[in-house]
């Protein structure tokens, strides 16, 4: 009888492991860890703390997922950290668990989380997003869905970055990125429309490319009229029949709020 888990794996007593998944060599899964079918474990990761890990996900060698926060509140807590199915996460990859007790690192489906890349406590990652190499996403760092963070990117703490946004590779991000736009630099600034994923997503396609000219007309308004972000988002809340513009407004509304850090600048003229 075949075995899914290498001989020289340690798996502690009280680990919840579904017997489709696999475990490679030397790697180590703590005793409150859960990991759902189908789900490939790498050799020499490692995988502590109160931990969830859904189905069918893939860890490369090497990857620290659970592990204590790197801040220097923490005071020992059982946190968690949970993680959704259908996830590629590569060599090296960290990924935290929250400073206090009862808090949640999330990561959601269809992630691309690449080589050497940083998840510090407390994060949120909705679903298919892609971070590129060596990213590092300090603490309370939320993504939404289908964000694009390229090599070697640096995210501020209490950051949020909107859904379809792209993040050009060595850009310093240290406020929030507006949805559905293109960011890059150091420090980093709007460069456009993310066209290239708009595209490739069907939003430019959407209500016969009406969605995708009331984007335009958003972007105008906001990083081209010359105006405040104020007046602007004073005149951008008469497009919100446009869910997608919508979203965008609310984000940069919230992104205003107390303990946020304000969205990006761009050119405004």
């Amino acid at each position: 009888m075949t075995t899914l888990i290498h001989p020289t794996a340690v798996v502690q007593a009280g680990a919840e492991l579904h017997p489709s998944v696999q475990v490679g060599p030397y790697a180590v899964i703590g005793e409150k860890v859960a990991i759902g079918p189908n789900t490939q474990i790498g050799a020499h990761a490692v995988l502590d703390g109160h931990t969830t890990i859904g189905a069918r996900n893939r860890i490369f060698p090497h990857a620290a997922i659970g592990l204590e926060p790197q801040d220097l509140k923490y005071d020992g807590s059982l946190s968690r950290v949970q993680i959704g199915d259908d996830n590629c996460i590569r060599e090296c990859v960290t990924v935290n668990r929250p400073t206090r007790l009862g808090e949640v690192t999330y990561i959601g489906d269809r992630n691309l989380i690449m080589a050497y890349s940083h998840i510090a406590h407390n994060c949120r990652i909705a679903s298919n997003v892609i971070i590129a190499n060596s990213a590092a996403l300090a603490g309370h760092v939320q993504i939404e869905a289908y964000a694009r963070i390229s090599g070697i990117v640096a995210v501020h703490q209490f950051v949020h970055i909107g859904r379809y946004a792209m993040i050009g590779g060595m850009s310093r991000v240290v406020r929030d990125v507006p949805p559905y736009t293109m960011v890059e630099g150091n420090p980093s600034r709007i460069r456009g429309l993310n066209q290239v994923l708009i595209n490739r997503s069907g939003i430019a396609q959407e209500d016969g490319g009406d969605v995708y000219r009331g984007l335009k007309q958003a972007y105008r308004l906001l990083y081209r009229s010359g105006l405040r972000l104020d007046e602007a988002l004073s005149k951008l809340e008469r497009l919100t029949d446009n869910e997608r513009v919508r979203h965008l407004y609310e984000f940069l509304i919230s992104s205003q709020a107390e303990g946020r850090r304000g969205p990006i600048t761009g050119r405004r003229k």
